[in-house]
This record gives structure tokens, sequence and C-alpha cells, in this order.
């Protein structure tokens, strides 16, 4: 996560409790979320691509393949 994007984000929020923001200030910080949530989501899906599930029978499947499997039987 970028460090200068959270630093953005944690001013803007201080500002915004103890003096409030500007319009300009306002849609920075959406545009500065919007952000967070998009790389946040992205190192999510990348941690969910490294986690493999032992099944009782003992084989080992990738839990997006699992994903797949439950997408199909719905």
């Amino acid at each position: 996560m970028d460090k200068k994007l959270i630093e953005e984000i944690n001013y803007l929020a201080k500002k915004k409790r103890e003096k409030g923001l500007n319009k300009e200030e306002t849609e920075r910080q959406k545009v500065l979320y919007k952000e967070y949530l998009t790389q946040f989501k992205s190192q999510f899906d990348k941690q969910l691509d490294n986690i493999d599930v032992k099944m009782p029978d003992g084989m080992v499947i990738p839990l997006k393949e699992i994903g797949k499997m439950n997408k199909k039987h719905k």
C-alpha cells in the first residue's frame, strides 16, 4: 500500500473532524478512498490466490478453484 496515499487520507480525515473540508478537499478525499479500496481489493485478491484448502480426502485445491466450483453448482 502506498504510504503517501494513506498519509493524505489520514490528513484529510483529521482536517475533516477538526475544521471541515472545502469542496476540492472533499472531492480529493473521495478519489483517495476509491484508490485505497482498489489497492486493498487487489492485495486481498492476491492473498486469496495463494491460499490452498486441504479437502477431507487429502487433496489440496487452490481456494480460487473452490470458488469456481461453488459458482457452477448454484
